[in-house]
């Protein structure tokens, strides 16, 4: 009854879990390249009382054994990359990945991190920014008497200084991709920093190597659908119950036993 108590415990404690996480997905719903996240559990370790094929006479043997397990516990969290919804924004600026890779940015720190969060905005120095200041690694600078700015789905940027003259190309944005993108470290602020398990970055030109194109006016959603989500809510908080009725019933029993009498 106490393994019992114990067990049910480690089952609301991962079911809480998996509704933080719920959470955190239906939170950043509008959280422009956000990814949302699963968590995979793993059962806890086993008492082992009799083993599978233990011999039980001459020629005879367990067919399966006896074997009680102790719970469950998260083993980790799995981002999905799935590509989001593509919406129409109309800045010239705003930048999305249709198919695989990341942005890289760099912080006032000197180090890089990724992000599929393409809305840009161009600083006083006509640096290319993200909405907290990072410079977007390798973009070229749009001089202050640019009007337009028209960026290919390779990447290429062009600028024009007026409307009756020919755009001039001003550079190329790449793109990043990673042998295990579910390996990235989640930093916040729609930012991913590279493991060991992710492998390094490869720097990689849009539209090749299997790599996405830059689509120019447009946000990527994030991928969480509401709908599959809230079934998740409820199938968590019915797991959950399920796992305090089986704390209770325990409780229960050992009560019957405390008040036994000889």
């Amino acid at each position: 009854m106490i393994r019992a108590l114990m067990t049910a415990a480690s089952g609301m404690k991962a079911q809480q879990k998996q509704v933080d996480n719920i959470a955190n997905n239906i939170a950043n719903v509008n959280t422009a390249g956000f990814k949302r996240s699963d968590l995979n559990f793993r059962s806890l370790f086993y008492q082992t009382y009799e083993n599978p094929g233990a011999a039980t006479g001459s020629n005879h043997m367990r067919p399966t054994g006896l074997q009680l397990g102790s719970g469950v516990e998260i083993s980790g969290s799995h981002k999905d990359f799935r590509q989001g919804e593509l919406v129409a924004s109309g800045q010239a600026l705003d930048l999305a990945i249709q198919g695989e890779g990341f942005f890289a940015v760099k912080q006032p720190n000197g180090e890089i991190r990724y992000t599929r969060d393409g809305t840009f905005h161009r600083d006083g120095d006509g640096k290319i920014v993200t909405a907290q200041g990072y410079e977007l690694l390798n973009a070229p600078t749009i001089s202050r008497d640019v009007v337009g700015i028209d960026i290919a789905e390779d990447g290429t940027i062009s600028t024009r200084v007026s409307d009756d003259q020919p755009p001039t190309e001003a550079g190329r944005i790449q793109l990043w991709r990673f042998a295990n993108p579910a390996g990235l470290k989640a930093q916040g602020a729609n930012l991913f920093s590279e493991t060991v398990s992710s492998g390094q970055g490869q720097s990689v030109s849009p539209g090749e190597s299997g790599t996405g194109v830059i689509r120019q006016g447009y946000k990527e959603r994030s991928n969480v659908a509401v709908v599959d989500e809230l079934v998740g809510l409820i199938l968590a908080q019915r797991n959950y119950e399920v796992n305090s009725r089986a704390v209770k019933v325990s409780d229960e029993m050992l009560q019957q036993v405390n008040q036994m009498v000889r």
